[in-house]
C-alpha cells in the first residue's frame, strides 16, 4: 500500500492544493497581516468597509475566528493523515474548503449589505465543514485518542456562533470572544504539549548528553486539567476572585511544565527555541489575568488577553507554520536569517502589546506592536509563499 507521502506525490493538480498546509498557511498569514494593516485606518475613520461589525468587533473576530481557524485547518489537514494513515484532503475537496473559508471573510466584510444573520451562516459553514472532515478522518481511521481535538473544534464553532449572536443582538457579555480564545489556548496546551517536548528531544538527542524533556505524565495531566478549569472560570466570569486564584495556580503550573521541557538547551536552534518562547506566553497570560483581577489599577485586562493572542497564539502559529512549511516541502529544518527575523518581529509585537497594558508608553507600544505583527506575517508570506506554491523538493 502506498504511503501518504507517495500519494501526495501522485497529485497532478496545482502544487498549492497538494496538501492542506499550503493554501491555508499562505492565506492565513496574508489575512493576519491585512487585518492589522486595515484595522488602524478603520479606527481612525479613514476606511469604512460595509460590515455590520464595529471596528473592534471586526478586528477581534477576524483574528480569532478568521485567521486562527485557517491555520488550524492547515495544521490538522496535514497532521491527521499522519495520525490516521488515511489519504490527505487534496485537489478539489481542499479547494472547496479554502473557498468556504474565503467566503466567510467576504461575508463578514460585507455583512452590512447582505445582512448579519446570512453572513453568520456563511462564516460558520467553514468550521462546520472542517469539523466534519476531521471527525470523519478520526472515526474512519479509528484514531479515537484524538477525538478531544474534534471536541475543541466543536467548541470553537459554538464560540463563533455565540460571537455572532452577541453582535446581532448587541449583547455585551463577550462570551464568544472568550470561548474562542479559550478554545485556542486549550489546543495549544494539548498539541504544544506533544510537539514541543518531541521536537526538543529529537534535536537534543544529536547534542552532548544533558537533561531531556520529561515525558508526559500525571503532572502534565494536572496542568491540562487546572488550565481547563481556569479557562472555564474566565469564560464564565473574567472578574471573579475564583478566576484570579485559579489563573495564578494555572500560571505557576504551566511555567513549571515548560521548564521541564529543557528549553534552555535549545538556544542554538531557533526552530525549536521559538516553540518554548511561544508556550511561555501561556503561563504569562494566566499570571497577568490573576494580577489584573487582584490589582486592576496596575495592569489592564488586555495584558492577559494579548499575552495569549499576540504572544502564545501569534508566536505559536508562526513557529508551527515555518517548521511545517520547511519540513513538508523537503527543505532542511534550519531557520534562515529571514525566518529568525519573523520570530523576532512577532515576539516584539507580543512584548510591546503586553507592556501597553501596564500603561508604559501606551500609544508607542501599540504602534510598535501593530507594525511588528504586520512585518512578521507579511514576512512569512514573502519568505514562504514561493515555497508553498511550488512542488516539494526532490530528495
Amino acid at each position: 500500500m502506498a504511503t501518504t507521502a507517495e500519494r501526495v506525490r501522485t497529485h497532478r493538480g496545482p502544487a498549492i492544493l497538494s496538501y492542506g498546509f499550503r493554501p491555508f498557511f499562505l492565506l492565513g498569514a496574508s489575512w493576519a497581516a491585512s487585518v492589522l494593516a486595515v484595522w488602524l485606518p478603520m479606527l481612525g475613520g479613514a476606511f469604512s468597509p460595509p460590515t455590520a461589525f464595529s471596528p473592534l468587533e471586526w478586528h477581534v473576530h477576524e483574528l480569532v475566528y478568521g485567521y486562527v481557524p485557517c491555520i488550524i485547518a492547515g495544521f490538522l489537514l496535514t497532521a491527521v493523515p499522519n495520525w490516521t494513515g488515511r489519504l490527505p484532503v487534496t485537489g478539489g475537496p481542499l479547494l472547496a474548503l479554502v473557498a468556504t473559508w474565503a467566503a466567510g471573510r467576504l461575508a463578514i466584510l460585507t455583512s452590512a449589505r447582505i445582512g448579519a444573520a446570512p453572513a453568520a451562516v456563511v462564516d460558520l459553514l467553514f468550521l462546520a465543514c472542517l469539523a466534519g472532515v476531521i471527525g470523519r478522518e478520526i472515526v474512519a481511521g479509528r484514531n479515537l485518542r484524538n477525538v478531544k481535538v474534534l471536541a475543541l473544534l466543536v467548541l470553537f464553532l459554538v464560540g463563533n456562533a455565540v460571537f455572532h449572536w452577541e453582535t446581532i443582538t448587541h449583547a455585551a457579555g463577550g462570551y464568544g470572544t472568550r470561548l474562542g480564545i479559550g478554545g485556542i489556548l486549550l489546543l495549544i496546551t494539548l498539541i504544544g504539549g506533544r510537539i514541543i517536548p518531541s521536537f526538543t528531544r529529537n534535536w537534543l538527542a544529536r547534542r552532548p548528553p544533558g537533561p531531556l524533556p520529561i515525558p508526559f505524565g500525571r503532572f502534565d495531566a494536572a496542568c491540562l486539567g487546572i488550565g481547563t478549569l481556569t479557562i472555564a472560570c474566565w469564560i464564565a466570569d473574567p472578574h471573579a476572585w475564583l478566576t484570579a486564584v485559579m489563573a495564578t495556580l494555572a500560571g505557576c503550573l504551566h511555567a513549571v511544565r515548560l521548564a521541564r521541557w529543557a528549553g534552555y538547551r535549545t538556544i542554538a536552534e531557533p526552530l525549536v527555541l521559538v516553540l518554548h518562547v511561544a508556550y511561555a506566553f501561556v503561563p504569562i497570560g494566566f499570571l497577568l489575568l490573576g494580577l489584573g483581577i487582584a490589582a486592576p489599577g496596575f495592569v489592564l485586562p488586555s495584558g492577559a488577553l494579548h499575552a495569549w493572542t499576540v504572544g502564545a497564539i501569534g508566536t505559536m502559529t508562526l513557529a508551527v507554520m515555518t517548521r511545517a512549511s520547511l519540513g513538508h516541502t523537503g527543505q532542511a529544518l534550519v531557520a534562515s536569517g529571514a525566518t529568525q527575523f519573523i520570530y523576532v518581529a512577532i515576539v516584539v509585537a507580543a512584548v510591546a502589546r503586553v507592556l501597553s497594558a501596564f500603561d508604559v508608553w501606551r500609544d508607542a507600544a501599540l504602534t510598535v506592536s501593530a507594525a511588528a505583527w504586520v512585518v512578521a506575517f507579511a514576512g512569512f508570506v514573502l519568505k514562504f509563499g514561493p515555497l508553498l506554491a511550488k512542488p516539494r523538493a526532490r530528495a
